[in-house]
């Protein structure tokens, strides 16, 4: 089984750039992305989909037209793990010059 971080870990990945716009919420890494459509959406979370099969770790995420929300932890280990944080660093660079704002 994974090893969940310690909340000093995670308070310093969060402070990591690439990591920076996501929080903890309820227990889990949370993001939530605006693109300017439908299928804008759908092509990231259809390349983020790929990804998360192939390290056959998957998001919690929902999505209402060309809005995502995502939401990151490791099942298993009852917590957040270094495998979250992977996931989340690979999901920013899949939105990087997608998203509005």
């Amino acid at each position: 089984m994974t090893q969940t971080l310690s909340e000093d870990q995670l308070a310093t990945a969060l402070r990591d750039p690439q990591l920076r716009r996501w929080a903890l919420l309820q227990g889990k890494l949370h993001r939530e992305y605006q693109f300017t459509s439908f299928v804008e959406a759908f092509s990231f979370m259809t390349a983020v989909a790929l990804h998360a099969e192939a390290m056959n770790h998957h998001p919690e995420w929902s999505n209402v037209y060309s809005k995502v929300v995502v939401s990151l932890s490791t099942h298993d280990a009852h917590g957040i793990t270094e495998r979250d944080l992977q996931l989340a660093r690979h999901i920013e660079k899949q939105a990087a010059g997608r998203t509005l704002g």
